[in-house]
């Protein structure tokens, strides 16, 4: 009983949250949060800037001394010079223990320079991620406009239908009362039948819009719709001067250019990187080592003479490990230069592919910004074509209407036969589709007009 209760309750429990999620609309500012949170190409590139902080970590520890322990455990057998210089003609097994460290005082400014180039990296990396979800934002806005012109297509596309649905039934009363003849119902018919394909094309263009935005969201399409925007056009009329405006103002912000700008400056550093190996190298080195050494079938002993006026007379004396560890324990410190003469022309060969690489980065900024006052300008002429093309689709829609209305009028008292009627019905139903994707249009090219003047999209 108590396993039937709770069944039952799970089973509510999971139909009312299914139930939430599938009548949950997204907002636009919802669908753009959302991908900037979860996306994988997001998540991914973010790492990029964990790596380049290491790459600083690393940067900064070329400054550093480094300390390295050392030991070393070997086998002798025969002749072998032993550890007061004598030659031993014995077995032995000995072990050595080093201290080292070391630390870089000059190397042609090469670690300044990768220094440099890794807090460079941090900044590049920040910007890469902008870039992309820039990129991202943008199609999300996209894909939600999409949605909600196939929602309004959907609407027309119902109208249409209910319209013919009611010329069926009056051309079927007309035609059951003598007034009409069949073929007049046959033609309403098939157009009524060519209206429900039209509304099955439309609910899939729907359906793979939603589609569409589900999958750039990475969620599951199961249920997944969007809230619909009131979209209010003179609210997003161009109040833009010139494009160059808009050019002028991205060209100081866009991410786009800065990194551009910033992979300049790491294309110099790699040069001064290169020119480097033309410098000598200082060190400054310091070393503490010791070592122990053991005759085999020996005890650890040792001959020492006390009395330096009577070299006759010697004691043996224990020489185990830890007397051998501090007596041979010694130190060492000292400075390497080295200096390049020549190497074979690879310095000078890096050196001038450094020269190249730059060159070629400064092409890439300039082409950064021709790209960027490319897809300003037509993004500025779409929207200003779109914002004409509304104007007078509205104009057009609203004369289509009259004129329809009357033609309705006609075919109802049969004044005007059926192909007539259509062409009059098809001048309307274009007419609302050009409004509609004329209006979408003119959004979306404004948003992205916007999104270059660092408007927020979701305003």
């Amino acid at each position: 009983m108590n396993k039937n209760i709770f069944t039952t309750v799970a089973l509510t429990l999971f139909i009312g949250f299914s139930s939430f999620a599938q009548e949950k609309l997204w907002t636009l500012e919802e669908c753009i949060n959302y991908a900037l949170e979860n996306n994988i190409s997001i998540n991914q590139t973010a790492l990029n800037t964990d790596t380049a902080e290491q790459d600083l970590v690393t940067a900064k520890g070329n400054f550093l001394p480094n300390l390295n322990g050392s030991a070393s455990q070997d086998w002798n057998f025969g002749s072998f010079i032993g550890q007061d210089g004598n030659r031993v003609s014995a077995d032995s097994r000995g072990n050595s223990f080093g201290l080292n460290t070391g630390v870089t005082l000059f190397d042609g400014f090469r670690n300044t320079s990768i220094y440099k180039q890794a807090k460079l990296g941090i900044e590049t990396s920040v910007l890469q991620l902008n870039i992309l979800k820039d990129n991202i934002s943008v199609n999300v806005v996209n894909q939600y406009l999409n949605i909600l012109l196939n929602k309004e297509n959907l609407k027309v596309a119902l109208e249409q239908v209910a319209i013919t649905e009611k010329q069926v039934t009056q051309i079927t009363d007309l035609v059951d009362a003598g007034v009409r003849p069949r073929a007049d119902l046959y033609e309403v018919q098939a157009q009524l039948a060519s209206d429900n394909e039209k509304l099955t094309n439309v609910e899939n263009s729907l359906a793979l819009s939603k589609l569409a935005l589900a999958q750039l969201l990475q969620i599951s399409n199961d249920g997944f719709d969007v809230e619909e925007i009131e979209l209010s056009l003179p609210a997003v009329l161009i109040d833009h001067k010139t494009s160059n405006d808009i050019y002028d103002y991205a060209l100081l912000n866009r991410p786009e250019i800065k990194k551009a700008e910033l992979d300049i400056e790491n294309s110099v550093l790699g040069i001064d990187i290169a020119k480097s190996a033309y410098y000598p190298t200082l060190n400054f080195y310091a070393r503490a080592g010791t070592s122990y050494q053991h005759y085999q079938g020996q005890d650890d002993q040792r001959v020492i003479f006390p009395d330096p006026e009577d070299p006759l007379y010697f004691e043996v004396v224990p020489n185990g490990f830890g007397q051998q560890f501090e007596d041979n324990l010694g130190y060492a410190v000292g400075f390497s230069l080295n200096v390049p003469i020549f190497n074979r022309m690879q310095t000078k060969a890096n050196v001038d592919r450094a020269i190249i690489n730059n060159r070629r980065i400064e092409y890439s900024l300039d082409q950064a910004k021709q790209d960027l006052r490319s897809t300003i300008e037509q993004s500025y002429a779409d929207a200003k074509a779109a914002f004409k093309q509304f104007e007078a689709s509205q104009v057009s829609l609203e004369a289509q209407k009259v004129t329809f209305k009357n033609a309705q009028e006609s075919f109802n008292y049969g004044v005007m036969n059926s192909l007539e009627f259509e062409q009059v019905r098809n001048r309307l139903v274009n007419a609302e589709a050009s409004l509609i994707n004329a209006k979408y249009n003119f959004v979306f090219t404004t948003k992205v007009l916007d999104f270059y003047l660092g408007i927020p999209l979701t305003d």
